[in-house]
């Protein structure tokens, strides 16, 4: 059974997606990051691929990638670094990035990279869902990967079905249409979950944007199967002399122990 199946199978509810990018803090600080929130409780993984123009990304993850590519990150100096990571790292791991860099590396290259590497899945959030049908998706689950998309409050009832047939692995709800790390998380954010859950989708759903510490994560956690940190992550990396105490320290403020 694919590894973010199993997962939601085992685990129902406060699931935590902690988002990093890859090359930050320091170049080859990757791995040592990822085992440090396998370490401290994160139930999976969401590597950023740094992109200098990363649409969905706010002020803080987009300082992340500029500095990441300041360091020297590629997705081949990525695929490079990952090479042996499941030998340490056993917990779900998504790439998430844009369309252009991974075009630019080869599509199919890029899933079968992947693929090896011992990657689960991806978000792709600027990769439209009719190239998805028509060209992409077939491509992805070649390679045995999952794909999720995103959907936002302004998602009809009909486009969340849809967005959720194409979808595995879980569906990523924005919580609200801002750029992740914004503090406008809207008040209807209750209502929204509650709408989600009344499609009857087939996949998990994961709510990400604006989700910073315990209250924001357990207050997600009761209208979906969990949520995704990622910018308030980020600034605890930011100036940490050490990411393990730095991950330990923020991960025990969200989940409590």
């Amino acid at each position: 059974m694919k590894r973010i199946q199993e997962l939601f199978r085992n685990k129902t509810s406060n699931v935590l997606n902690i988002y990093c990018t890859a090359g930050y803090p320091r170049l080859h600080s990757t791995l040592e990051v990822m085992r440090a929130l396998q370490e401290n409780g994160a139930d999976i993984i969401e590597l950023g691929m740094p992109y200098s123009d990363p649409l969905a990304d706010g002020p803080v993850i987009q300082h992340s990638s500029s500095v990441a590519l300041a360091n020297g990150m590629t997705i081949a100096i990525l695929f490079e670094q990952l090479r042996d990571f499941r030998k340490s790292i056993h917990v779900p791991v998504v790439l998430m990035g844009y369309m252009n860099p991974v075009l630019q590396y080869g599509f199919e290259r890029f899933c079968a990279d992947a693929a090896a590497a011992g990657i689960d899945g991806l978000i792709l959030p600027d990769l439209p869902e009719y190239e998805f049908e028509i060209e992409y998706g077939a491509i992805i689950k070649k390679y045995g990967l999952d794909f999720i998309f995103l959907v936002t409050p302004e998602t009809t009832d009909e486009r969340v079905k849809k967005l959720n047939s194409l979808s595995s692995g879980f569906l990523y709800a924005v919580s609200s249409s801002s750029t992740t790390g914004s503090e406008k998380a809207s008040g209807s954010i209750e209502s929204y979950l509650e709408r989600l859950r009344g499609l009857q989708l087939k996949n998990p759903v994961l709510v990400g944007f604006g989700i910073k510490d315990k209250q924001s994560f357990d207050a997600v956690c009761q209208l979906a199967e969990g949520g995704i940190i990622g910018s308030a992550y980020i600034k605890a990396l930011e100036n940490s002399a050490d990411v393990n105490a730095s991950t330990k320290s923020f991960l025990s403020s969200i989940l409590g122990h």
